[in-house]
Parts: C-alpha cells; structure tokens; sequence
C-alpha cells in the first residue's frame, strides 16, 4: 500500500510539473517561466496561511462535537507544520488549487453524528471565507489610515502579498467545495445523501487520485471555478470594501 501511493505522489509530482513548468514555457518561453515563478514566491505566504487555518477549523469544530481525535494528534493548532500536504500544497503552488493534510476524525464520538459531520465538513471552507473577509478589511484600513504606505515598489509589493491571501482562500475554499474526494465538497455531499456504503462512494474513493489528476491536466478546476473566485473576490474588494 506504502509503495503505492508512493508511486501515486511521484506521477502526481509529474503532473503539476508539467502543468506549472511545460505550459508557461509554450505560452511565453523562459520569460513566462520566470514569471510564474514569482508569482508562486508571492502566494507562498498566502498559502501556508490559508491551510493552517482551513484544517485548524475543521479540528476545533470536530472537538466542539466532542472528538479529542485532532487534539490528541496535535491538529489543535495553526503550526503550518501539524497541517501541510505534500501534494496538496505542491497543487496550490502550481495549479493554485489545493488542499491540507485531513483532520482524522471518530464521527462516534460527536454529540450529534450527522449535524457533526456535516459542520466539520464545511469548517474549513468558512474559515477561507471568513479570512477572505478578515484580509480585505485590513487591506481597506491600511489603504484609509496609511495610504502612503503602499508607495512605491515596497508597498506594491506589501499589496500584492495582502490580496493574494484573500484570492487563495477564496481559491481554497471553491475547490475544496468540487465533490471529488478528499476535498470536503465529497464529504459533505457523502453525508448529506447518504452515499456510504454506495457503489458509487467506493469507486469514487478507491479513484480519488487519478480523477483529481485527470481534473488537473484537463483544467477543469480553472474552468469550473475562475468566474466565481473572480466574483466573490470583486464582491469582497470592490462591493463590501470599496477598494477599488
């Protein structure tokens, strides 16, 4: 099994290579490389920011129902350390998609099991949200009571760093909403109608990999997924902050 998947991981590696390296290079040659690149130096920041936080809420909701599992784990936290996944994080660098590393659960133990799963589920993708929130009104405080402070390329850059935390939670959460497994979409869909012990749940588990990466090559998510994130963004900057 350990052998596995990780012969899984390393196809998986490959294809967010060639996603993230072949594709820039055949759209602006090493000038497109270089430059998506930076981009990915920018996101870093917002990345670790946005899954520490995601599977932090999902441990904090599954001990509000009564499941000491996260908290005997060490998932109690917001250490980027107790939550990044390899391929998870290695898909929101290059494909800025992703996911953490899942929060271990024993629904037995909820108070109420299906209120319990359903609430755990959603906790993390409300939690890119509300930061989503959180974010752009620090971005329209620093714009209203510090507005030379983004002069120049310093503050340009400081800009840069702080709407790319609101983007890759937004980002976070809509993807993690697809019912594909292991992203929380699935989960909740699962509970909601009753999908275990279905044909269709084993399969989709048992393929969980390979439809994801079928999903990645053929850019499904980026089709699926642009038009909203860019709505709920301009919605959060523009509409609620009046930014711009």
């Amino acid at each position: 099994m350990k052998n596995k998947l990780n012969r899984n991981l390393i196809i998986f590696i490959a294809v967010l290579l060639m996603v993230s390296i072949v594709r820039p290079l055949m759209i602006g040659g090493v000038r497109g490389l270089i430059a998506s690149f930076m981009e990915t130096v920018y996101i870093l920041p917002a990345i670790i920011i946005a899954i520490s936080f995601h599977e932090y809420a999902h441990a904090k909701v599954a001990d509000y129902w009564g499941d000491d599992t996260p908290a005997r784990q060490g998932r109690l936290t917001i250490d980027p350390l107790a939550h990044i996944d390899p391929m998870g994080l290695l898909a929101l660098i290059f494909i800025r998609f992703g996911w953490g590393r899942p929060v271990m659960i024993n629904p037995s133990k909820f108070r109420n099991k299906r209120a319990g799963l359903i609430t755990v589920g959603l906790a993390g993708v409300t939690m890119n949200f509300i930061l989503a929130l959180v974010f752009g009104g620090i971005i329209k405080l620093l714009f209203t009571f510090t507005p030379g402070l983004f002069a120049g390329k310093v503050g340009e850059i400081a800009v840069n760093l702080l709407l790319q935390v609101v983007y890759i939670n937004l980002a976070l959460m809509l993807f993690n909403l697809l019912p594909v497994p292991p992203l929380d979409g699935f989960n909740v869909i699962s509970e909601i109608f009753k999908l275990y012990n279905t044909r269709f749940y084993a399969f989709v588990r048992t393929y969980s990999l390979w439809i994801l990466m079928a999903m990645i090559m053929l850019r499904i998510p980026s089709m699926l997924l642009s038009g909203p994130l860019s709505f709920i963004a301009d919605f959060i900057l523009s509409t609620i902050y009046k930014i711009y």
